[in-house]
């Protein structure tokens, strides 16, 4: 047993086996060697107590471990979510996720990509905010990325978890105009700097289609950020009787807004919200939501990364082109869960 508080050195197992130091460092990662040399090396490994160094494992294999995670804003309870979700499932395949957050800012967005990409993560799954950004080309030919949401300019991604969001967008509005509301409000995240999301596309689409007018709002992500909006929307003279938010998040300060303002939901005003975020159910009157079933979209965007940095080889930490083969696209269908808040059950 090697000495207390001494790290057993490669060579010290290549002595124990009789097997050179490179036959050993195979037979450790499992490859040009036999199973039963393999085991053999484990098992003089662990009488020794030789652990591989995380620092020569990556410079030796090529790959880290880790797996970026790109977030567009934390203040997002779902992203939250999906963020938990996401780090999970990484961990139960041994791999680490590294979550930055871009805070609902693209140009950091883009600096954190860089910045990843930089530090040489095998991975990237990202949210967008700015999935038009020509920087995507760039990154997604040197490491496998998988966007969530949105599809990335280039299309150099490795594979893409997108939402129909005009189906979501079609049930949310269908939905509020069968209960009689003609004029809504529509929060959304979008900045002017990212234009012609497709889920705000669809909205103006589905509105006059459906003879309804929408007004759209951009609001920044943030409870704060949303209640102060709905204050301003639900206080004027011309208020909406109803309010379509993209993310539940905001659909929670719509909520606190009516209870400043004195308003009834949905009596005054109904509320719907489009991820159907766990807490949304347990709020009074539980909140109306658009699922995406989040669960699937983990699976789904971790299968997807974990496939390319697989597929990509011992190459992949070395900018192999394309980031790995192509993983493919998988478009994740809307379910609306029509609770009391617009008054619907």
């Amino acid at each position: 047993m090697a000495a207390r508080g001494k790290r057993a050195t490669i060579r010290e197992v290549a002595e124990e086996t009789g097997l050179s130091p490179a036959a050993v460092s195979y037979a450790l990662r499992g490859v040009q060697t036999s199973e039963e040399t393999q085991a053999r090396v484990r098992a003089a490994a662990e009488r020794l107590g030789y652990e591989a160094h995380p620092i020569a494992r990556a410079l030796a294999s090529g790959r880290t471990g880790q797996i970026g995670l790109l977030c567009g804003s934390l203040e997002d309870y779902w992203q939250q979510s999906l963020a938990v979700g996401i780090g999970r499932a990484l961990l139960a395949r041994d791999r680490y996720a590294l979550i930055v957050d871009a805070g609902g800012d693209p140009e950091r967005e883009l600096a954190l990509a860089r910045r990843l990409r930089d530090q040489r993560v095998d991975g990237l799954i990202v949210q967008p905010l700015d999935p038009a950004a020509a920087l995507w080309a760039e990154i997604g030919g040197a490491l496998p990325v998988v966007s969530i949401g949105d599809a990335l300019h280039g299309g150099r991604s490795h594979g893409e978890v997108v939402f129909d969001n005009r189906r979501g967008v079609t049930l949310a509005l269908e939905h509020l105009r069968g209960l009689g509301h003609r004029h809504l409000a529509v929060f959304t995240a979008t900045r002017a700097s990212t234009p012609d999301r497709p889920a705000d596309v669809h909205v103006d689409a589905e509105a006059g289609r459906l003879g309804l007018r929408a007004d759209v709002v951009a609001v920044p992500q943030g409870l704060a950020a949303a209640t102060d909006a709905a204050l301003r929307v639900l206080g004027g003279p011309d208020r909406p009787s109803a309010v379509f938010c993209f993310t539940d998040s905001m659909a929670y300060g719509v909520y606190a807004a009516t209870r400043e303002l004195g308003l009834d939901v949905p009596g005054d005003v109904a509320v719907c919200g489009y991820d159907d975020h766990p807490m949304s159910a347990l709020l009074t009157p539980p909140l109306t939501s658009v699922d995406w079933d989040i669960d699937g979209i983990v699976e789904a965007a971790v299968g997807l990364v974990v496939g390319g940095v697989d597929g990509a080889g011992d190459g992949a930490g070395d900018g192999a082109a394309d980031g790995g083969a192509r993983g493919g696209r998988v478009v994740r269908e809307p379910a609306l869960r029509v609770r009391t808040s617009t008054g619907g059950e």
